[in-house]
């Protein structure tokens, strides 16, 4: 069991005691033990209390004097030195050196690293990554595909049963322009040659054809945008300058940058649809192909209602292509570790839809509307459209079959989709609409996340303006990791040296890490800047800094002629009593804790946050700390447990991130 767990435990008791005179409030002991907390300052302690002040103010007394009544209560003379009281009513914990040392022994002997699981254990069914596979996956990826990865990890770790389930888009418009551009542009010995190269170049062909018609279309309504728009901003000037009173006038000011924020999206738009339209215009052929093919956007739509429709023709070429698709994403989910224990696409729910929207008929939900069959729901401006006037099914009709068969098939407790912030008002009516067809028991989350940023603070793309592909960033990110960390000064200190494959592996392990590392470190709401040198730099908050650190614990074992599990199982025992030594014990047993803040709010960064707190914990204990070198025989074997700890709970916490370690650096 957690330090904590226990803390609030003791807390939970001492608070019942309290309370028994106010037989009402009894029940709030277990939420006020929540207030059990580490401490920011260590001067204050190990932990610390606040939940004095509220509970003082609910029974009406003084909160120092409830703070007092609680430690009188407090059983905690094994785990703590006494209780201290400050402040209006805080408690501050010290925890005994003797229990930190023991509790750090028996982390080195669990399985988990002294992580206990969830005392309610529940079926998780996540849902991630789901790339569009009929083009190559890109950065966009990258995100749903790692935070996934890694709460799956962990919440197995915390032992839940996790079932992952990679929902491709197998069955969508991608593939009817896919299907359009083979049996227009297509290259039969292209494909032989290399499939998903002559693929990719006929997604990418129609793809740009349909956004030429489109931006022909819609330039000049852009345009008049523009001049609407300039007119407002010009308006918006004279007003500011007109203005006297100072809240007019402040009024005035935050309309003019509004304003011209607006604006310069406007001309941004127009720039767009002007380069659109000139890159087609500059190029002879494509040119002349556009023209042909004027109304490609409807025919896409064409190809792809056929599909769905069990054309012959176009199901034969899905079943060509598909393997060909697969294979591509099966590549990339390999070099970055990835699986998964379902991947039903799309296509595996088709055969449902119709009972989708039949089920909706039937109970009430769903209507006719301009020859559309949608679903009306309260709250939301637009209804949910479950097929399209031309029998068409959309999205979310795939989504409730998908739903239906999780909750029949996995009988889920929680299902949580990683999908980015912008499919948020999806969401939202997925899941008002499945609680009005009976899903009321299922958690339902959208683990929401951000962007992925260029320099210019815009989503990250290529010169050209498309989406970097995923592939072509980890190679980046291996070469780069190669320079940085394989470079001849630092690997000519390493004895012995290091052969071209472990260079290679080392690499491999640094630059995948840096990039799942770098993703994971932010909050999964935030968006944030792709800088691929900073990702690999051994200094700072990156993967490799604790990478590096682990190679370090291993270099300091291997000198000292043992392992990991030959330390743990010798059970020596732990001294704490310098100050860093302390630090890095302490540190090393909120592993759990951390794990515990991941689950809450879905949020792999507090973990990354812990590993970086402890890769620098245990800096400060290798500077202070000789372990090899130890005054005693003790001392030497109680911080070669230490520094066994340690190594144990970096490997550990980067495995749940999803990140290799390598014993040399």
């Amino acid at each position: 069991m957690q330090i904590l767990d226990q803390l609030r435990q003791r807390f939970v008791a001492a608070l019942t005691v309290v309370l028994a005179d106010y037989p009402h409030h009894v029940d709030e002991a277990t939420a006020l033990s929540q207030m059990v907390r580490p401490t920011t300052d260590p001067r204050h302690g190990d932990y610390q209390a606040n939940c004095a002040m509220p509970l003082a103010k609910t029974i009406g007394k003084n909160p120092r004097d409830v703070a007092a009544g609680i430690v009188a209560a407090l059983a905690i003379s094994d785990l703590c030195e006494p209780a201290e009281l400050a402040g209006p009513g805080f408690i501050n914990l010290r925890m005994k050196n003797a229990y930190l040392g023991k509790k750090l022994g028996e982390l080195l002997t669990h399985h988990s690293a002294g992580v206990s699981p969830d005392p309610e254990p529940k079926t998780i069914v996540i849902d991630y990554s789901s790339p569009n596979v009929a083009k190559p996956m890109h950065v966009g990826h990258i995100r749903s595909t790692v935070i996934g990865d890694s709460l799956a990890k962990i919440l197995r770790c915390l032992g839940h049963r996790v079932i992952t389930d990679n929902h491709l888009g197998d069955w969508g418009t991608q593939f009817g322009m896919v299907i359009y551009g083979f049996k227009h542009f297509g290259d039969e010995s292209a494909l032989a040659d290399a499939p998903v190269a002559e693929l990719s170049r006929l997604y990418k062909v129609v793809n740009r054809l349909i956004e030429y018609h489109q931006a022909v279309a819609g330039c000049s309504a852009a345009k008049d945008a523009v001049t609407q728009m300039e007119r407002v901003v010009a308006e918006s000037h004279k007003q500011a300058a007109a203005a006297t009173d100072p809240k007019e006038k402040k009024h005035a000011a935050k309309a003019v940058v509004q304003n011209e924020r607006k604006l310069a999206s406007l001309v941004e738009q127009v720039e767009k649809l002007q380069s659109s339209i000139q890159g087609v215009a500059d190029d002879p052929v494509l040119s002349k192909v556009a023209s042909e093919h004027r109304e490609i956007a409807s025919a896409v739509l064409e190809e792809t209602a056929k599909l769905h429709r069990g054309d012959k023709e176009n199901l034969e070429l899905w079943n060509r292509f598909l393997p060909y698709c697969k294979d591509e994403i099966n590549r990339v989910y390999e070099r970055l570790n990835i699986t998964f224990d379902y991947t039903m696409g799309e296509s595996f729910y088709h055969e449902m839809l119709a009972g989708v929207v039949t089920e909706l008929r039937q109970s009430g939900l769903a209507s006719d509307s301009e020859g559309a069959v949608c679903v009306f729901v309260q709250g939301f401006d637009a209804p949910m459209i479950v097929q399209k006037r031309d029998g068409a099914f959309l999205y979310a009709t795939t989504d409730l079959a998908t739903l239906a068969y999780r909750r029949d098939e996995f009988k889920p407790d929680e299902i949580l989709y990683v999908v980015d912030t912008r499919q948020s008002d999806h969401f939202n009516k997925l899941f008002a609409v499945s609680k009005l067809l009976g899903f009321a028991t299922t958690r339902l989350v959208h683990v929401n996340f951000g962007t992925v940023l260029g320099d210019d603070g815009k989503p990250f793309k290529t010169r050209s303006g498309s989406s970097v592909g995923l592939e072509s960033l980890l190679n980046d990110a291996v070469s780069r990791a190669m320079s940085v960390v394989c470079d001849p000064e630092r690997t000519s200190r390493v004895e012995p040296p290091l052969d071209d494959a472990e260079m290679k592996r080392i690499a491999n392990a640094v630059g995948h890490g840096a990039i799942k590392y770098a993703d994971l470190s932010h909050h999964r709401t935030s968006d944030y800047k792709f800088d691929l040198e900073k990702m690999v730099s051994l200094d700072g908050n990156t993967s490799a800094y604790i990478q590096y650190a682990y190679a370090r614990v291993q270099g300091i074992l291997n000198r000292g002629d043992t392992n990991e599990f030959e330390i743990a199982e010798t059970n020596a025992s732990i001294i704490v009593d310098h100050p860093a030594e302390r630090a890095l014990v302490l540190q090393l047993l909120r592993f759990g804790e951390s794990l515990r803040q991941v689950r809450a709010d879905y949020a792999p960064n507090f973990l990354v946050d812990y590993l970086y707190e402890t890769a620098k914990a245990y800096a400060v204990f290798n500077d202070g700390c000789p372990v090899l070198k130890a005054d005693t025989a003790e001392s030497v074997a109680s911080r070669l447990a230490l520094v066994a700890a340690t190594g144990k709970v970096l490997r550990s916490g980067l495995q749940l991130l999803g990140i290799e370690v390598v014993p040399r650096m």
